[in-house]
């Protein structure tokens, strides 16, 4: 199972590729059977750090740099030196799909890729590539047969760019939480607070709970969403509570299918969960979507 892996705003592929690194193989977690959707299994315990520590060498990852120059992502010069990148500097439907042009070019010199593994604007990127796929060209096959999604959202300018309503309420809420995140990853919250400065999070879910009602996802009605624009591939959703961000997150998780995706809370804030148990627990999600694809 190859990965075509896609890093946040303000990092690069060397960044993405330290934050999922890769020491040694475990065996399978999940059991299947032939034409349903995979089982997860329960995770054991182990020593490792790293999500991709837990999978298999049938599971290869290449990691691959924005094609823009770009300043750090708040926080991020703190621990990894420069070069950073980005896939695009401003969030206008023109600049995303500038992007898309590029990611067709990589797919078609460097594929073919099984998946996506996608971090932030790297899930931007592949959530709205997927969009405009299934507005615009449904009757063609993506170029990939599943989707990883962690700690990423579609922009809201995409959506109504593809006739997708969004409210008020849904531009108060980008707005509100992309403000938080600026501030609680900055170097300054770091520094003062560590893990901390992610609790009590402006924008975050209350509880941890996730919202219930598709008429109102943090301002969007996925009720009015025409149901041929959803991503018709098998999806993991990884996303963190305490994430300022997370309202994107769930608003994504939407526009999948309810029975070929997963979701999974780390817990955490806007970032690539190392956690033993949440490790474990992720690799078992990829190996489910590598499963899914297979039976799909």
């Amino acid at each position: 199972m190859r990965f075509l892996c896609l890093h946040g705003k303000g990092t690069s592929a060397a960044i993405f590729r330290s934050q999922t690194s890769k020491v040694h193989p475990f065996p399978p977690l999940i059991t299947h059977h032939p034409n349903k959707p995979p089982k997860l299994t329960s995770p054991s315990p182990s020593p490792t750090a790293s999500f991709r520590d837990r999978l298999s060498s049938d599971f290869t990852f290449d990691f691959v740099d924005g094609f823009l120059p770009s300043s750090p992502a708040a926080g991020v010069d703190l621990f990894y030196p420069p070069p950073y990148y980005s896939f695009w500097n401003d969030t206008s439907a023109h600049s995303v799909r500038k992007s898309h042009v590029w990611l067709r070019e990589k797919i078609t010199r460097d594929g073919p890729y099984d998946g996506v593994m996608c971090f932030s604007q790297g899930c931007s990127l592949i959530a709205s590539f997927c969009l405009y796929h299934q507005a615009e060209t449904p009757h063609q096959p993506l170029p990939f047969k599943v989707a990883v999604f962690i700690c990423g959202g579609i922009p809201l300018q995409v959506l109504e760019d593809v006739g997708i309503e969004v409210s008020k309420e849904a531009w108060e809420m980008n707005e509100k939480s992309s403000r938080a995140l600026a501030e609680q990853a900055s170097s300054d919250a770091i520094l003062r607070s560590g893990l901390n400065r992610w609790v009590n999070a402006e924008g975050v879910i209350p509880n941890g709970e996730v919202p219930l009602d598709p008429t109102n996802v943090f301002g969007l009605d996925f009720t009015k969403m025409p149901k041929h624009l959803r991503i018709p591939v098998p999806t993991v959703h990884v996303y963190g509570n305490m994430d300022p961000r997370c309202p994107a997150s769930l608003q994504l998780v939407q526009f999948s299918d309810p029975t070929w995706r997963k979701t999974y809370d780390h817990g955490g804030g806007h970032d690539v969960p190392r956690k033993t148990d949440v490790s474990e627990s992720i690799a078992q999600l990829v190996e489910w979507s590598a499963l899914a694809a297979s039976v799909r």
